[in-house]
């Protein structure tokens, strides 16, 4: 074994002395965070990446998402499966009554974050931390370089701490490495990190053409749990071999050899969010700006008379209206002063809230007379105005053809507060009540419970949505499924003080079917200038009703804003219908499993009603960051606050993680121990290709427990608003001439 480790490690320092800069694209291993086959590497993938691994040998199945969230910080999530757990384990008296075939799930959390960039002389390096929140199942910490030494052929060497320092260690440089700490789960053992045997491991990877790449590694994991202990498969070797296949950018599909004994198989698909997966959006072509006559040769086409001459602002309005709706624009009013035209708009299916600027622009230089010449275009949402755009019609004639038109439009462009109301604007008498409404296919998913790394219902949907004024509508939805599995029951936690919240949600997929996901009524205002209000009254969300009452202040031209929001609600029953009813079922534990529960015996309640109230913290960074922070009580009562960091790119997906604590203690909160995830906000023109503004979100959490949680309103302010000032703007003003 000396020999062989001897080998690897000289064959990388006499590969590594060559300088050659890299050609290759870097990959990723079996845990899918970028590496080898079981090990990791230096490298990191192109900014933005996602990437979604499954990783299979023997008895051990891996999925992970990762996500590259900076050029030289990267992040996953997995969920662990290994199977036949306690077969050979438990063969002992002492085992009677464990299931022997029992597969053990375990979820976790990876950060790693490159130190080097490799250069003529000096390999990447990467520093790493391997199941850092969670059990420490797999817990490892590493730090490893990679050098290419051929355009074609590069190597990488590093050396692991925990799991990755398990197998062929040459000490303990750092130090004895302390017990762990499990817990409930979900800490963060930083005494342990870098700490304990540390072992050397290593691999080479020869991309032989665009398509096909071999790998070799050795491994320093002994696997000592599962293959020592439990025997669950055979590790001969620290040796693993493996040939990959690359389909053009958005598949890798590899097979292995792994461990001297078993086979393994790994799929890879990437996704990048800086491009649109669909290719382009299909939209009209926009109008031309229309050249106005110079007034020296048309004079009569600068009058002011232009309203007593058959151009009343009623025709003006109409014709606006009618050229704007092609675009998916909305004409909410119109009204003219002197030679400016303020234009309220609201957008209806456009992802771009800068093209709805410019195409709102373009029409108005097509209808209106040539003695108007200041633009105000004011986006409205939910018969709130949220800013002005203010435009010289002079500046869009000279620049429409510009190469540099959009940063010198913005630069001579004004983006100021809008007031709480327009007087005197013209509207259509017969634009309210309205009633929209839309039938389509609805998709759930339940990822990585306790049993399972997927289940999933497939159904269709109705959504309504009445519109008594611009600021006041009622909406609904209901569903009803036509397959699913979301009825199978994953073994509920224990109930150890906080009301079963989010926990409960096994009850609401089995029982709500078909259900009254929501029904409610929302009244929206604008109270001055830079602050907004919003009141909800209803069935808000399938696990809770109530009201809902939020206040937003966000100045038009900063990167911050503070909101406030308060809620009294009763959590609903199960079925989604109208009542309120909770069943007791939703309240058993091991140690309570008397059927005939009275009202409050073992914290059964006929009702739960509780007080949320959050004050929130919002700011924009220069780097497509923003982050958010709520402080306030929950929905099982716990106090605390919550931490969100999310990236967005400018075609609208959002790729962010959260983190909450609140006074609820590890043992309330159970297995966790506190709230934690990632969430994945995808537009849905970004899938179709179709302009839409609707986007779809997914939610990626360890457990789905009661800790931490709060109530899913629609229509909050925040994020209805922010598009429209001027940092929403600005940052896709690129599409304004789009």
């Amino acid at each position: 074994m000396i020999r062989q480790r001897a080998a690897v490690v000289t064959c990388v320092v006499i590969v590594t002395a060559h300088a050659v800069l890299a050609e290759t694209r870097p990959t990723l291993n079996l845990y899918g965070a970028t590496g080898l086959i079981d090990m990791p590497s230096a490298e990191a993938q192109k900014d933005g990446m996602l990437s979604v691994t499954s990783g299979h040998f023997g008895p051990i199945s891996r999925t992970t998402l990762s996500f590259q969230i900076s050029p030289r910080l990267s992040g996953s999530f997995r969920f662990l499966g290994v199977r036949d757990w306690n077969k050979r384990y438990c063969e002992t008296p002492a085992c009677d009554g464990i299931d022997q075939f029992e597969t053990y799930y375990d979820r976790s959390f990876d950060v790693r974050y490159k130190l080097l960039d490799e250069t003529r002389t000096l390999p990447a390096v990467t520093i790493g931390l391997q199941d850092f929140v969670g059990t420490g199942i797999i817990a490892g910490e590493y730090v490893v370089a990679t050098k290419h030494v051929t355009p074609d052929v590069k190597v990488s060497a590093g050396l692991g701490w925990g799991r990755l320092g398990s197998y062929g260690d040459i000490g303990s440089p750092f130090g004895d490495r302390p017990p762990l700490e499990i817990g409930k789960g979900g800490n963060v053992n930083v005494d342990q990190w870098f700490r304990g045997p540390a072992a050397p491991f290593g691999g080479i990877e020869w991309q032989i053409n665009d398509r096909w790449t071999a790998k070799a590694e050795y491994s320093s994991d002994s696997f000592a749990e599962e293959a020592e202990k439990r025997k669950t498969f055979d590790r001969k070797s620290p040796v693993n071999f493996g040939l990959e296949y690359q389909h053009k950018d958005s598949f890798r599909l590899g097979g292995y050899y792994m461990y001297g004994s078993t086979v393994g198989v790994a799929a890879h698909f990437y996704l990048n969010p800086k491009k649109r997966p669909g290719g382009g959006v299909l939209v009209t072509a926009p109008d031309p700006i229309k050249p106005r006559p110079s007034r020296g040769a048309n004079p009569e086409a600068y009058s002011t008379t232009w309203q007593s001459d058959g151009q009343s602002p009623e025709i003006l309005r109409v014709n606006l209206t009618k050229r704007l709706a092609r675009d998916g624009i909305e004409v909410d009013s119109v009204r003219f002063e002197g030679a400016t035209a303020y234009l309220s708009v609201r957008n209806v299916t456009n992802d771009s809230q800068a093209q709805v600027i410019g195409r709102a622009a373009r029409g108005m230089s097509q209808s209106l007379p040539a003695s108007v010449e200041q633009f105000v275009v004011v986006p409205v949402v939910n018969g709130m105005p949220v800013s002005q755009v203010v435009l010289r019609r002079s500046d869009l004639e000279a620049l429409e053809f510009d190469p540099a038109g959009s940063d010198r439009l913005l630069a001579r462009a004004e983006i100021i507060a809008a007031p709480t109301g327009l007087d005197a604007a013209l509207r259509d008498a017969e634009a309210y009540p309205r009633l929209t409404w839309s039938l389509s296919p609805n998709f759930r998913f339940r990822l990585f419970d306790q049993n399972a790394p997927l289940k999933a219902s497939a159904g269709v949907r109705l959504d309504g949505r009445y519109e008594v004024t611009p600021n006041l509508a009622l909406y609904g939805a209901m569903t009803k499924d036509i397959i699913s599995n979301l009825d199978d029951r994953p073994p509920l936690p224990d109930r150890n003080g906080l009301q079963p919240v989010r926990s409960a949600n096994y009850f609401y997929d089995s029982e709500g079917d078909p259900a009254l996901e929501k029904l409610a009524l929302m009244f929206t205002r604008k109270l001055a200038p830079e602050v907004y209000g919003r009141v909800s009254l209803g069935y808000l969300e399938r696990m809770f009703g109530g009201v809902s009452g939020e206040v937003l202040w966000m100045p038009t031209d900063k990167r911050w804003a503070i909101g406030a929001e308060v809620n009294y609600l009763a959590q609903r029953a199960p079925d989604q219908g109208l009542g309120f009813k909770l069943p007791l079922s939703m309240y058993v534990t091991d140690g309570c499993t008397d059927p005939s529960f009275e009202t409050g015996k073992c914290g059964a309640k006929d009702s739960y009603k509780v007080v949320t109230a959050h004050v929130s913290g919002y700011y924009k960074f220069d780097n497509d960051f923003h982050v958010q922070v709520d402080v306030g009580q929950y929905l099982a009562g716990d106090i605390g606050a919550t931490l969100s960091l999310k990236r967005e790119f400018d075609n609208g997906w959002r790729v962010g993680a959260f983190v909450t604590k609140t006074d609820a203690s590890a043992e309330e909160f159970g297995s966790g121990s506190f709230d934690k995830g990632i969430t994945l906000e995808i537009p849905v023109t970004a899938l179709l290709g179709k302009p839409s503004t609707k986007v779809r979100t997914t939610v990626l959490r360890p457990f789905g427990r009661d800790g931490g949680q709060k109530p899913d309103v629609d229509g909050r302010l925040y994020d209805s608003l922010r598009a429209y000032r001027e940092t929403g703007l600005t940052e896709q003003w690129g599409r304004f001439w789009k």
